[in-house]
């Protein structure tokens, strides 16, 4: 997702500074693989005040490139830019923290905090290739730990958009009592072709950058930039819509008004993916970009199921799907028969399709909107179990 479109500036409403925490389990986690984690530990971030009868908490899920630090700052610093979701999170916002007690955290694989490929194995040495290949299901599994471990029985909702959204699901078909609301934001019921397509070929352009050395580059001066880059690139095409690209960009040069007639970078859009590759090199690891996209091409909540009717049918939660006209990477065809599905179960269920022509990134950049629709959400289901408790 494109967290760095988000504006870097101090949003109204900010949970100002925050710090990281970090959980450490020395309980050994069973992955889907039949593999192990002996330990492991999850970074995370709390936004808001727990409730006394702790029945507020809304744990908020990132999607491929983000981590635990999802609203505020980590510092004083007017340039820092804010949490990937800073926009819908804090006093008065989408999550608003004056009511609710937000939690984000880094998903085991990755490389923001948690335990992943580039974290020291027992043997004091980076797990590189070594660390088993995690799912969605590994990375809720360890959140249930961390959820058991902040004394929290109940979550008052799971949300998360694209990977985020697949966490959330998960969350309420594999533990349908701990959670009382699923926010199911721009993504899809399961991984397809297309999605696993894109993604190899974003894995291929690291493991063809020589410097990767086949996972076991950390004590290399030189990291496989060139490859991660290429990858991001490639990502960052697919959360746009040809009509945000056009918006942007055009086909506007990057230099003057005339071609360049060479091969150099020469229109802007261009510039901008050469950017966006640079930078994702200064905060991402690029063994965690092939764990987390090989988790997101196994996804399919269906899998253990037998169909996807029988895996929604396990759900107790209430369910808020959004889908975007210009997502094209997850198109809203799948959620919208994943909402038809749930209806036929009666299960409760709110659909929303906006038309937005940001592509898959309108789930961040079409605030007022999702402001809008999730606030709305989440009243009515408040009103619904204090009927029920009445």
């Amino acid at each position: 997702m494109d967290y760095e479109q988000i504006p870097a500036r101090r949003l109204h409403g900010s949970v100002g500074i925050v710090q990281t925490h970090y959980a450490h389990f020395n309980d050994p986690l069973m992955l889907k693989s039949g593999q192990m984690l002996d330990r492991f530990t999850l970074a995370y971030e709390t936004y808001g005040t727990l409730n006394a009868d702790r029945s507020n908490a809304i744990l908020v899920c990132h999607a491929l490139s983000g981590d635990a630090h999802a609203a505020g700052y980590h510092s004083d610093d007017p340039h820092e830019p804010p949490g990937w979701w800073d926009s819908a999170i804090g006093p008065g916002k989408m999550f608003d923290t004056s009511r609710y007690f937000v939690i984000c955290s880094n998903v085991i694989g990755g490389c923001r905090g948690s335990t992943g490929p580039a974290s020291l194995a027992p043997g004091g040495e980076p797990y590189g290739l070594r660390f088993p290949v995690v799912t969605v299901r590994d990375m809720v599994e360890a959140q249930r730990r961390l959820i058991d471990y902040l004394g929290i029985t109940q979550l008052w909702a799971v949300a998360g958009g694209s990977m985020g959204a697949m966490q959330a699901l998960e969350w309420g078909v594999a533990f349908p009592d701990r959670a009382a609301n699923v926010l199911f934001i721009a993504s899809t019921p399961r991984s397809t072709p297309l999605n696993v397509a894109l993604n190899e070929v974003g894995r291929q352009a690291i493991y063809n950058d020589p410097r990767w050395n086949e996972g076991a580059y950390y004590h290399q001066r030189v990291r496989p930039t060139g490859g991660l880059a290429v990858a991001r690139m490639l990502g960052h095409i697919s959360y746009m819509s040809d009509a945000a690209f056009e918006r942007k960009f055009g086909r506007r040069y990057q230099f003057g008004d005339e071609p360049g007639y060479s091969f150099d970078t020469d229109f802007a859009v261009e510039s901008y993916l050469k950017h966006q590759g640079e930078k994702f090199n200064q905060r991402f690891d690029a063994n965690s970009y092939l764990y987390i996209t090989k988790a997101l091409d196994y996804f399919n909540i269906a899998d253990g199921y037998g169909s996807l009717e029988s895996a929604l049918s396990r759900l107790h939660a209430g369910v808020l799907i959004v889908t975007f006209s210009s997502d094209w990477l997850y198109p809203p065809q799948a959620s919208i028969e994943m909402a038809r599905v749930l209806s036929r179960l009666d299960k409760r269920v709110e659909h929303y399709h906006v038309d937005a022509d940001h592509g898959h990134d309108s789930f961040l950049l079409e605030v007022n909107r999702m402001d809008e629709i999730v606030s709305g959400f989440l009243d009515r289901a408040h009103a619904e179990a204090n009927s029920t408790a009445a």
